[in-house]
């Protein structure tokens, strides 16, 4: 059976929810098909979360796929670069690759979304922020550990609620709809692991 692993963030800064973790939970009351799905949420703290992506990846996992919320994006973004940088312009780790780039092929994924009718686009650049960072680490402790884990990340739009929070002008996607994308990019890189 193949094994994967889902993480999304917990809420930060001016945001009381996270919409990537919305959509997770969304997906875990609804998905019951053939793969064996373990899913986590990780702190907005980088070096929390690198301890916590590091334990996990230990299971040697099949599939990791990481999710974060893109404020103002109207689309989901599967990401395929992770690059060696902090916010701050400094090295995640001294002395790794200047970035990682999914091994995974993301164009049928993206594809099988705008079939569906769900607003994507592949995205070469996950920021600098925690996002980059979960994706990079992420390449980087499956490359250490010699596992055979193949990993991604999505960035998720917010929800109609957060958006409208903000005064309504940031873009948003329905949590069943983030959550169903979640399903099919996850079901679509299942078949390439």
């Amino acid at each position: 059976m193949t094994r994967v692993l889902i993480t999304a963030f917990e809420p930060y800064d001016r945001w009381k929810e996270n919409s990537s973790w919305l959509a997770l939970v969304d997906f875990t009351g609804w998905y019951d098909g053939e793969l064996d799905v373990t899913t986590r949420r990780y702190p907005v703290d980088l070096g929390r979360m690198s301890e916590k992506l590091r334990d996990d990846l230990r299971s040697d996992f099949d599939l990791a796929i990481h999710l974060g919320q893109s404020p103002g994006s109207p689309l989901v973004k599967v990401e395929s670069v992770g690059l060696n940088v902090r916010s701050d312009g400094t090295p995640l780790i001294q002395d790794a690759p200047a970035a990682y780039r999914s091994t995974l092929d993301l164009v049928p994924a993206s594809r099988l979304l705008t079939d569906a009718g769900i607003p994507n686009e592949l995205s070469h650049h996950a920021g600098t922020y925690l996002c980059n960072a979960v994706m990079f680490l992420s390449h980087h402790y499956i490359t250490e550990m010699n596992n055979h884990t193949k990993t991604v990340f999505v960035h998720l739009p917010l929800t109609p609620a957060q958006a409208a929070k903000d005064a309504g002008r940031l873009a948003s996607m329905s949590t069943p709809m983030s959550s169903a994308a979640i399903a099919m990019i996850m079901e679509q890189l299942a078949t390439q692991v």
